[in-house]
């Protein structure tokens, strides 16, 4: 695929994968991204999957053609893109490698790296000349390893980013961009938004045509929208108006509850009701819809005065990602002790800036004319 005149893909498409980092279901599989730069020193941009090491080698020895590479830079040394470093090196054992110090520390943790490997350590802002084109390097730390960094070519303005505005997703599959990019950086560098704004400052300083990302598509119109979405996503805004109505039911009752608020809602005009059964859905996707909507009820039994496993297992999703500056409100279930309201409550106490709804919803068993006249007051206060 050519990118410029000079910069070409060699990356390649995974659809043989079903659970992307071992947790993340991908039906549409994954892409693992690779770039070569054609100058007077050709560089090749990261490597791909351990799988795919010779499909990638044979890609970029088509782009080469009888020439053989003067770099690697390695940008992330997470597996996925660093695997076939070692397979690289013995097909061009004359290449240098180039990353931060960070990266090697890393290396060596990964590979028996040989004595002879030819080694370029690089700092921040440090610069690599190819001919006509030079990167500059800008270190990148904890977005979302520590040894991450990104390049920018001056001379074709791409900003090769990284784990950066990456999706879920094979390239020979067309699907929207937002949904998956959303679910991919929300559950994978959601918790580094502070990382991610430093990143994205440092970025506004340069004029970039084009994103190249180590997964998901080359990035070349609207760009002013991908970034907008980074920095919602990074300054933990919600994307939209609407609320995410997240429950564990065991026998129904509590599920009855939070269909009668998503209808009360519904009539009420809210602009968008989101119902999750946490025990059926894709854990991911409920925690991107949370991250997504402005709003949230949280819905769960009381089980041994705690709450329901997937319930504990979604509010650990949205804390450990910083989950903040949103509206709550809770829905609870206690044939005999009803704790879960006070339990959730506890789960949120350390997120910023979080408001809670004057009325909270406590069943007893099965809803009752009492239960449903709180109902209504709290899709009341949500539809305000």
């Amino acid at each position: 695929m050519k990118i410029t005149n000079d910069i070409k893909y060699v990356g390649v498409n995974d659809h043989k994968i079903d659970l992307f980092e071992g947790q993340y279901i991908v039906p549409n599989g994954m892409a693992y991204n690779s770039y070569v730069i054609m100058d007077e020193k050709i560089a090749v941009m990261d490597t791909v999957d351990i799988n795919f090491g010779d499909e990638w080698l044979n890609n970029i020895k088509e782009v080469v053609g009888g020439k053989s590479p003067d770099y690697l830079v390695v940008q992330h040394m997470e597996p996925d893109h660093s695997a076939c470093i070692m397979k690289f090196l013995e097909a061009y054992p004359n290449a240098t490698v180039v990353g931060n110090a960070k990266t090697f520390t890393m290396m060596g943790q990964f590979f028996n790296v040989p004595e002879s490997m030819k080694q370029l350590v690089v700092k921040d802002k440090d610069t690599l000349n190819l001919g006509t084109h030079t990167l500059t390097f800008i270190f990148a730390p904890m977005v979302h390893w520590p040894e991450v960094m990104v390049s920018y070519d001056s001379k074709d303005k791409v900003l090769f980013s990284a784990d950066g505005f990456g999706k879920f997703g094979a390239l020979d599959v067309e699907e929207d961009w937002d949904c998956e990019a959303r679910r991919y950086y929300i559950g994978i560098v959601g918790k580094y938004g502070m990382q991610v704004q430093k990143l994205l400052k440092a970025a506004a300083d340069l004029d970039i045509q084009i994103i190249c990302p180590l997964h998901g598509p080359i990035l070349t119109e609207n760009l002013g929208h991908y970034i907008g979405q980074y920095d919602t996503w990074s300054s933990y805004r919600p994307e939209n108006q609407g609320v995410m109505i997240a429950y564990s039911s065991v026998y129904g009752n509590t599920k009855k509850a939070v269909e009668l608020l998503a209808e009360k809602l519904k009539e009420k005009n809210c602009p968008k009701v989101v119902v999750a059964d946490l025990a059926r859905e894709d854990m991911a996707e409920c925690v991107e819809d949370a991250f997504r909507y402005d709003k949230l009820v949280l819905a769960s039994v009381t089980y041994n005065g705690d709450v329901f496993p997937f319930m504990k297992k979604f509010i650990n999703e949205l804390t450990e990602r910083n989950y903040q500056n949103r509206t709550v409100g809770f829905i609870e279930n206690g044939s005999w002790a009803p704790t879960a309201k006070r339990v959730m409550s506890a789960m949120l106490e350390k997120s910023k800036n979080i408001t809670y709804t004057d009325t909270t919803v406590t069943i007893k068993s099965a809803i009752n004319d009492e239960s449903v006249t709180a109902i209504n007051a709290l899709a009341d206060e949500l539809c305000k």
